[in-house]
């Protein structure tokens, strides 16, 4: 039996390299990239106990890891770009990452406050920081958009889609999403790579904010890079189920009702009901 699984190993492994025969050395570590997500998510939160020598050490330990996963991410999808462009790249990106920290806490606070205004069943701030899953899901996409914005793949969707396992909640790390955001209940909340959602948003469980179709190119293949997702304005909830797809714009100060299917631009101050 141990002869069989050996054959059976060295099986997978032979026809993984041959599969993708120049990416395989610098494959991401999913653990690690859990364990940073995981610890700057603690960090940002400080549901960390302990003096703040110690965060600086957590911060220097994750910071480190962080660097060897972005390099990792650079030289797989370049892997003829020289490893000492690479390093330095990665250098630069998680320097400017560890810069915006700060940022990204302040813009969590007001994910935390809408929360609890957005929620009566919300006792106090605090019980949104560590109970709602929401905050979560959408502290990990700011963090994968920062990465996202800098050319950084795979990490990115690594990040998020370990928020989605988490939560329930598929945030494309492209998603550009403003301030004082609140997904209530959460689970089967889908915001799709070019969406962009404004200031004082809230949305309800089974949301989707999609795209209605994929243009193809002359060879049938789905063309990459352009706008297919909504533009979601300041003030506006969408209610549960509802579906939204294609490049529409939903007017600020909206009111979209459950189980709704759209697919054209909402004016501002509508009420769907």
């Amino acid at each position: 039996m141990i002869i069989k699984n050996s054959k059976v190993a060295e099986q997978l492994h032979r026809a993984f390299k041959e599969k993708f025969p120049t990416q395989n050395t610098y494959m991401l570590s999913a653990e690690e990239v859990q364990k940073i997500a995981e610890g700057l998510w603690n960090l940002l939160g400080q549901r960390v106990q302990g003096k703040t020598a110690k965060q600086k050490e957590m911060l220097k330990r994750y910071s480190s890891l962080l660097h060897k996963q972005i390099y990792k991410a650079l030289q797989l999808a370049h892997p003829s770009r020289k490893e000492t462009v690479c390093k330095k790249q990665a250098a630069e990106i998680c320097e400017h990452f560890l810069r915006s920290l700060p940022e990204i806490q302040q813009i969590l606070f007001t994910d935390i406050r809408a929360a609890y205004e957005g929620d009566p069943a919300a006792i106090d701030e605090m019980e949104t920081l560590l109970c709602y899953p929401g905050i979560r899901a959408v502290t990990y996409q700011r963090m994968a958009h920062l990465l996202y914005k800098r050319g950084v793949r795979f990490l990115p969707r690594m990040m998020t889609e370990i928020a989605h396992q988490l939560t329930g909640i598929d945030i494309h790390p492209g998603a550009e999403i403003g301030p004082a955001f609140f997904i209530d209940h959460g689970t089967g909340v889908v915001i799709g790579e070019t969406s962009v959602i404004g200031k004082h948003v809230k949305l309800y469980q089974g949301v989707t904010l999609g795209a209605k179709s994929f243009p193809l190119d002359k060879d049938g293949h789905p063309i990459k890079g352009i706008k297919r997702h909504p533009n979601i304005c300041d003030n506006v909830i969408i209610y549960a189920e509802t579906t939204i797809l294609g490049p529409v714009t939903i007017g600020k100060n909206s009111i979209i009702g459950a189980n709704k299917w759209i697919t054209k631009d909402v004016p501002p101050n509508s009420k769907i009901n």
